[in-house]
């Protein structure tokens, strides 16, 4: 959804990307210390209440975190490794989030609210995964009404409005994040059923069963013929 907004974040962070590549700093160094950063500061200041201050570390590390795939193009470094690592550790910092707000919620005796900061946290999960997996068998899945940028974004701004004292934007932004969370994974489920239509059905090699593989068709037998 705010893909749209990308070019414009890449022309801002263009010059210090192209600033950085003049020093030794790695993408991966910056990648690690974005996710160090973002854990630290969800776990150490949402816990004890200071939501707008979280939200303002969070958000700086965010920012920070971006610079990896801009710094790696500029010095020509980017690769598969860089992209796991980066999509690995963002998984990290996003449960460190949810994590830190709901030891708050839990705290201040809003059960509820935290038992839906933890759906939010298992469904962003579940979107990602559902991509992931998509990919892995060749099947596009760049679909979806609430990536990782929306996520956060709801996220970090009812978080720091209601550290502003707003009252009931936390709830009504986590509620708000849930719906979208579990329509996104329906997207992803219905656009990966769509783009496996088609393919060659999947077989179990001789002599083994589905259980030798995890109990899912070994990958080589599910990707099929590109589509």
């Amino acid at each position: 959804m705010l893909n749209v907004l990308r070019p414009a974040l890449t022309r801002l962070l263009t010059p210090v990307a192209d600033a950085l590549a003049r020093t030794p700093v790695t993408p991966n160094a910056l990648t690690i210390t974005g996710t160090v950063g973002m854990t630290a500061g969800a776990l150490w200041l949402f816990p004890i209440g200071h939501l707008f201050a979280g939200t303002l570390v969070c958000t700086g590390f965010v920012l920070g975190d971006m610079l990896d795939g801009l710094l790696a193009r500029v010095k020509g470094t980017s690769g598969a490794w860089g992209g796991f690592l980066d999509s690995t550790l963002d998984r990290i910092s996003d449960a460190a989030v949810f994590c830190g707000l709901t030891i708050w919620l839990v705290r201040t005796r809003q059960d509820t609210l935290a038992l839906v900061a933890l759906f939010c946290l298992v469904m962003g999960m579940m979107v990602s995964y559902a991509k992931a997996r998509a990919e892995g068998l060749g099947i596009p899945c760049n679909v979806g009404i609430a990536e990782r940028t929306e996520r956060l974004l709801i996220t970090l701004v009812a978080a720091g409005l209601t550290g502003l004292g707003v009252p009931y934007v936390l709830a009504i932004g986590l509620w708000v994040l849930a719906v979208l969370s579990l329509v996104t994974f329906g997207q992803r489920v219905n656009a990966v059923r769509h783009g496996a239509a088609g393919r060659p059905a999947a077989t179990v090699p001789a002599g083994e069963s589905w259980r030798d593989h995890g109990g899912e068709p070994p990958d080589e037998t599910r990707a099929g013929a590109p589509s």
